[in-house]
C-alpha cells in the first residue's frame, strides 16, 4: 500500500526492529515495521467495514495508535499483536457506529417534534466523547478492566485470565472504574 518510507531495515526482523525502536524511539523505524504488515491490517479493516476508503482511513487511524500502545505492552509476536490491535480497532469502531446509530435514531424518534432533533444528537456525541476522554484518564488497571468488560464485552473470568488480576481485583477495578467515569463525565459536564 506504499503509506510509509522505508528506512533500508527490510532485511531485519520484526522483533530486531521492535527492540530498535525501543532503545532509539525513532518513528522511521517503527514505520518501516508497520509497512510490511499494512496489506494484512487493510484487509482485516476491509473483512470489517466492507469500504475501502473506511479501510484505508483505519489503516492510518491505527498507526496513529500504535505510537500510543507500543511502549505500554510487551509484544512477543508483532504480527499476531497488531492483528489483533486492527481487529480491536474496527470492532470498536462498528460498535461505536451502532451505538450513535441507536441513539440518534431513538432520539429522533422521542424528540421528533423537536425543532432540531440534530442538537439532541450533538449532545450524545458529546457525552460519548466525554466517556472516552474519561477512560484514557483512569488508572491503569481500572481502564483495562472497563475496557475489557465494556467495550470488549469479556466476562470476569476472561479478564482474569488475560490480565493476570484476580477475580476480586478485577470486579473492584470495575466497579471503581464506573464510579470514577461517572464522577469524570458529570466534572465534564458540568465544565
Amino acid at each position: 500500500m506504499g503509506l510509509f518510507k522505508s528506512s533500508g531495515s527490510d532485511d531485519k526482523p520484526d522483533e530486531l526492529l521492535l527492540l530498535h525502536y525501543h532503545e532509539s524511539k525513532d518513528l522511521g523505524l517503527l514505520g518501516d515495521l508497520y509497512q510490511r504488515h499494512t496489506e494484512m491490517i487493510y484487509y482485516v479493516c476491509f473483512r470489517y467495514f466492507k469500504d475501502s476508503e473506511r479501510s484505508k482511513d483505519a489503516v492510518m487511524q491505527i498507526f496513529e495508535e500504535l505510537i500510543h500502545k507500543i511502549d505500554r505492552q510487551e509484544i512477543k509476536n508483532f504480527q499476531k499483536w497488531i492483528y489483533v490491535v486492527a481487529k480491536n480497532h474496527c470492532l470498536m469502531a462498528l460498535r461505536s457506529d451502532k451505538a450513535r446509530h441507536k441513539e440518534y435514531s431513538e432520539s429522533f424518534v422521542e424528540f421528533s417534534v423537536a425543532p432540531h432533533p440534530e442538537e439532541d444528537y450533538t449532545t450524545k456525541e458529546d457525552r460519548l466523547q466525554a466517556l472516552e476522554r474519561c477512560i484514557e484518564k483512569l488508572p491503569e488497571k481500572q481502564k483495562r478492566a472497563v475496557e475489557l468488560f465494556f467495550l470488549q464485552e469479556k466476562c470476569y473470568k476472561d479478564i482474569t485470565i488475560l490480565t493476570g488480576y484476580s477475580m476480586d481485583g478485577v470486579k473492584s477495578y470495575i466497579q471503581n472504574g464506573k464510579r470514577n467515569l461517572k464522577h469524570c463525565i458529570e466534572r465534564e459536564q458540568d465544565a
